[in-house]
């Protein structure tokens, strides 16, 4: 496995490609291994633990009972967005005693997408404190479950308590062009950023 470049993210190989880092963020059960694994054009790698009886009364379970396995430290993937943009995706533990290991992770971020389940908003709202806390550019991507109901995108923003300038959309972690989309929509944001940080003033 390559992790050439990942903690620089505006370093090229010598082919000319450019290396980005991405966080893939959110609460606890919100989807983000799923994403990893539904997009990534390698084998991800993943540090997934099946849940048992004795942290019950530690990872809540609201919302998510048929969760049997989480992530303890980290998923890592990787996925070419184009021939000269790769994507190194990194997902971070959800559970309130993994946190720790977020500083770590978010080391040579050039972005992130946060997860949200709009059945359960309050499990992201440390996600996206940190990513304030951290000044790391994000997307909102709400998570679509089967039984999740639909919100104007303006009332999830108020709940959220996001920026307008923050992109909101919807996805299918699961579907990998739905996945692919998202990280789109977030190089985009960058790309908009970047732009307007270097508008005379």
């Amino acid at each position: 496995m390559d992790f050439k470049g990942f903690d620089h993210p505006d370093q090229r190989s010598g082919g000319g490609t450019r290396s980005v880092k991405v966080m893939i963020a959110g609460g606890f059960g919100t989807g983000k291994t799923t994403m990893v694994r539904s997009v990534s054009d390698i084998k991800p790698l993943t540090t997934e633990e099946t849940l048992t009886q004795a942290s019950a009364d530690i990872d809540h379970l609201i919302g998510v009972a048929d969760k049997q396995e989480t992530t303890v430290s980290l998923d890592f993937g990787k996925i070419g967005i184009n021939d000269e943009l790769v994507l190194y995706l990194f997902g971070t533990p959800g559970q309130e005693r993994f946190w720790f290991l977020w500083n770590g992770l978010f080391k040579g971020a050039l972005g992130a997408v946060v997860l949200v389940d709009t059945r359960r908003l309050a499990s992201s709202f440390r996600a996206i404190e940190e990513m304030e806390r951290q000044d790391v550019p994000f997307v909102i991507a709400l998570n679509v479950f089967p039984d999740s109901k639909e919100h104007p995108i303006e009332e999830i923003r108020d709940a959220l308590d996001i920026s307008p300038h923050t992109p909101i959309v919807t996805c299918d972690a699961q579907d990998r062009n739905s996945s692919r989309d998202v990280l789109i929509a977030l190089i985009r944001h960058l790309k908009k950023r970047s732009a307007a940080a270097l508008e005379p003033r």
